[in-house]
């Protein structure tokens, strides 16, 4: 797939703007905040309708504005396609494919793929694990759409019956609940454990197996980059267990474990089962890489973790995903950013953001459109 154009009105520090991509490789130069990041965020935004920078759309509309639009022409193998998403200051979000309007956000999804590859990923590593979660939740919006659809279930079933044990956690507290009141609390939270199972298998499940497909690739990725020094292992370690990726079984591993954790859910008043206290865990020879891993050993496994994405959702979807690379290129070495550069090469349309070219090697730069960024405004710099 290849971005032919990116229209942005009042977007972020946007009024107006048309760029046109003209190369397989885009470098978007300025100084920091002048709008570098707000263009790879639209493009973000068209891709997973997630910004990993914001959860409120009022912080994506121009200031005084009430609105803001994003618009792109995209080349898939089966032709063009436009793509249109209104932001509103106060109000609900809308899209549109080729001018027209979608009902449900869900069809949006998954027509226009791509893996960001920011410095802030480094949390993927050492941050908390909302983190890996997050991350696992959009590689899986882009290949499976329905999956947002399941997981805002799940996420639904979970705030009724974090409400339900809070309700009774403070009543039991205040001395305001009798032997009938907790009989009906009882029959109630019985509901939401079901749905809580049911839910929560889809999600457990698909992450499962989203695991099983990306990990082999990125640890041939880490063997490639570290010189085949390091071994890198990349483990799903889900909340209820899934050593049958069977529906009935894994619902029945939930229910199992939510009696088990019924007198602690109690007295904490919120749900301690389920995919939201899932983890991924990573290892570098055999040694944890979040508590024990360098800075550089971080980057190697994050950029291995970038580069088996790409490669697995060309591989699912039948064409290349874009790649966005966020003021990261200058905190790669040499070998590290050689090694992106044969991984990509003109396979992937790239846009780079930075705050100065020379960090680029001569290569980079004689393959990409390079266009300055200064106040909203983007100008041509060189060819």
């Amino acid at each position: 797939m290849y971005l032919k154009t990116l229209q942005l009105h009042q977007f972020r520090n946007y009024r107006d703007c048309l760029v046109n991509f003209e190369a397989p490789k885009t470098i978007l130069v300025g100084n920091n905040a002048q709008g570098k990041s707000n263009l790879l965020e639209a493009v973000e935004l068209l891709s997973t309708l997630k910004s990993h920078r914001s959860v409120r759309d009022r912080e994506l509309v121009l200031e005084e504005a009430s609105i803001a639009q994003i618009r792109a022409n995209l080349e898939r193998a089966y032709g063009s396609v436009e793509l249109g998403l209104t932001l509103r200051s106060q109000g609900r979000r809308t899209v549109a494919l080729n001018q027209e309007s979608l009902r449900r956000q869900l069809d949006f999804l998954g027509i226009l793929n791509a893996v960001q590859f920011s410095s802030l990923d480094l949390e993927l590593v050492r941050g908390a694990p909302e983190h890996r979660r997050n991350w696992l939740d959009s590689i899986l919006t882009q290949l499976e759409p329905i999956y947002a659809y399941i997981l805002q279930q799940y996420n639904q079933v979970l705030r009724q019956r974090n409400a339900l044990l809070k309700t009774l956690r403070r009543q039991e507290r205040e001395g305001k609940i009798d032997e009938f009141s907790v009989r009906e609390y009882q029959t109630e939270l019985a509901l939401w454990d079901a749905q809580l199972a049911t839910t929560g298998s889809r999600v457990t499940r698909r992450r499962g197996r989203l695991l099983e497909r990306l990990a082999p690739l990125a640890q041939a990725w880490h063997t490639n980059i570290s010189g085949r020094t390091e071994m890198l292992e990349v483990k799903y370690a889900p909340n209820v267990s899934l050593e049958q990726d069977q529906p009935e079984k894994v619902q029945q591993a939930f229910l199992e474990k939510i009696q088990r954790r019924r007198i602690p859910e109690h007295r904490q008043g919120t749900t301690l089962v389920g995919p939201h206290r899932d983890e991924v865990e990573f290892s570098i020879n055999q040694t944890p890489a979040r508590s024990y891993g360098s800075q550089g050993q971080q980057r190697t496994l994050v950029l291995a973790l970038k580069l088996a994405e790409l490669k697995l959702i060309e591989d699912v979807v039948g064409e290349p995903p874009l790649l966005l690379l966020d003021d990261v290129l200058a905190e790669l070495d040499l070998n590290r950013q050689n090694q992106l550069l044969d991984a990509i090469q003109d396979r992937f349309q790239t846009l780079i953001t930075t705050t100065h070219l020379g960090a680029f090697d001569s290569q980079w730069l004689n393959s990409s459109q390079i266009l300055g960024v200064q106040a909203g405004e983007i100008k041509r710099v060189a060819g």
